[in-house]
């Protein structure tokens, strides 16, 4: 049957006009509201006041206009069982509902009140839609203005009806999105009582994100793959400008997030280069281009390749500098004429700009799924100061140390357990990564100082007067015994080990200092 009456309410205004237009010249008599009835009278359109069909007035400020049963009732009639109570009740059909919801993310985005997110809480329009997506055997529902055209072509060769198929596609659409809006409306009330109580989650979790992209594949190519976005606003790989290069994969995505988050870290000019999501050299400098050259001379090797992160505009010096090594993907808050010039050639090189940093403190949730579940956690905001370190050496670490100490602990809370980082003047200088022995982390990160150092023809191994950090407590005194040998001089750990006497003891032994931060950065 032709479409002969519809209901349009939307705040999104995109193609509603001519949507209107082509609506009213197939003879569909059109019902709306507020905005949309504005919108459309003023182009011209001839509109049908919700309170002239119902025959009641919009009240409360316009929170109840369309909850009413001559809305309800046009929308989920069966059209042959409920006839005669449609007849009786006075009750028109209606066969096709056009609404989109209060804009309550783009609300919750911008950072509104507590009273102006609730008030962008849409009630009559998620009922409406919902309505008409149960019924869809009779009304098509649109949510979403990209879905016009489609009704218009069908109505336009279909005598102004449209199809089983589509009307079952676009109800699946439209609970899609009540089942969205829903879960951001969950979701924040969530957010605000972890507020009050940051160690309270939810006890149920709800998960809702749009795909923005089907990626190649995943980790490998006989896997499918693809980007969702969703949750809290934060700058990063997700929402990035890609100003250049090709595609990125899953996992050019995931080792820019390490990347990004990592050198988020730091205040001053900073710069990580990551290899399947760890640091093959980190370091901070009074400039990106200073910051650039030192991770690199940590593992250039390991660097081919890799993804680069800066927590500054990227400039033309440090552009040219990147451009003569192969990179995967550069992402940085902003890239100015001189650098985007620098890396134009690199034609497949992806260069991803954010406008902003994401806050290391910031509060939020990290999920890892497993089978028949999930795993969901708090997002790991906990930062040392020099006021957190406790020594517990009789040799304290001069300030030089401790300046490296809390630089290769920040950049330990990134790297991959068990981890072990050796740092001098604030540029790591060996790191070990993912090991299922600290011993080994330890001799594995000597081994990297020790032959970087070689293949540069340096003299000695560049763990020599380096500082240690150890992303959790020493087991036994061994993983120690092999930071020493290295030839570092201070070591950073969480202590809290049944053997920390012995390793105090066996620190004071080899004359190193040893600070205490109580606090430890597992990372799987």
């Amino acid at each position: 049957m032709p479409i002969t009456r519809a209901l349009i309410s939307v705040s999104d205004k995109t193609g509603l006009v001519e949507f209107g237009r082509f609506l009213e010249s197939a003879g569909v008599e059109i019902l709306s509201t507020g905005g949309s009835a504005k919108a459309l009278s003023k182009a011209g359109v001839t509109v049908v006041e919700v309170a002239d069909h119902t025959g009641f007035p919009e009240i409360m400020d316009g929170r109840v206009k369309t909850l009413h049963p001559k809305i309800h009732g046009g929308i989920l009639a069966l059209r042959e069982a409920h006839g005669a109570a449609m007849a009786e009740h006075g009750i028109a059909p209606i066969d096709l509902v056009a609404v989109n919801l209060y804009p309550f993310e783009a609300t919750v985005a911008r950072g509104a009140g507590f009273d102006e997110c609730i008030e962008n809480i849409d009630i009559g329009g998620p009922a409406m839609i919902r309505s008409a997506a149960k019924n869809h055997r009779h009304v098509t529902v649109l949510v979403d203005p990209a879905d016009y055209q489609a009704v218009m072509d069908e109505m336009a060769t279909a005598g102004g009806d449209t199809s089983p198929s589509l009307r079952r596609r676009l109800a699946g659409v439209a609970f899609a999105r009540t089942h969205a809006y829903d879960a951001a409306i969950a979701g924040w009330f969530a957010e605000q009582a972890r507020e009050k109580s940051p160690e309270t989650l939810p006890e149920r979790l709800i998960i809702t994100a749009t795909r923005r992209e089907s990626l190649r594949y995943g980790e490998n190519p006989h896997q499918s793959a693809a980007i969702y976005v969703g949750g809290a606003t934060r700058p990063g790989v997700a929402s990035a400008e890609q100003v250049q290069g090709k595609a990125l994969s899953y996992n050019n995505l995931g080792d820019t997030d390490a990347a990004f988050e990592l050198v988020a870290e730091f205040d001053s000019p900073a710069v990580a280069i990551i290899k399947h999501a760890n640091p093959a050299g980190v370091a901070i400098a009074d400039s990106p281009a200073e910051a650039y050259a030192r991770a690199l001379a940590c593992d250039p090797v390991s660097a081919f390749g890799g993804i680069i992160a800066l927590n500054r505009p990227l400039d033309g010096a440090t552009a040219g500098l990147i451009a003569e090594l192969f990179a995967e993907v550069v992402i940085a808050p902003g890239a100015d004429d001189a650098a985007r010039a620098a890396l134009a050639a690199k034609k497949n090189l992806r260069l991803l700009l954010t406008a902003a940093m994401p806050d290391p403190a910031a509060p939020g949730l990290t999920l890892k799924s497993l089978a028949g579940g999930y795993l969901v956690q708090g997002r790991d905001t906990g930062r040392i100061t020099a006021a957190d370190l406790t020594t517990v050496t009789k040799r304290s670490p001069s300030d030089a140390e401790t300046r490296d100490l809390l630089f290769a602990f920040t950049v330990c809370k990134h790297v991959k357990s068990n981890a072990i980082v050796y740092a001098k003047d604030r540029a790591t200088v060996g790191v070990g990564a993912g090991q299922m022995s600290r011993v080994d982390a330890a001799r594995i990160a000597a081994w990297k100082a020790a032959e970087m150092a070689k293949n540069a023809d340096e003299t000695e191994s560049r763990a020599i007067g380096s500082v240690a950090a150890s992303d959790a407590f020493f087991p036994f005194p061994d993983g120690l015994l092999t930071v020493a040998e290295a030839g570092a001089t201070a070591v950073i750990q969480p202590g809290g080990s049944l053997r920390d006497d012995e390793i105090i003891a066996a620190a004071d032994h080899a004359g190193l200092a040893m600070v205490m931060t109580g606090m430890r950065h597992f990372r799987h």
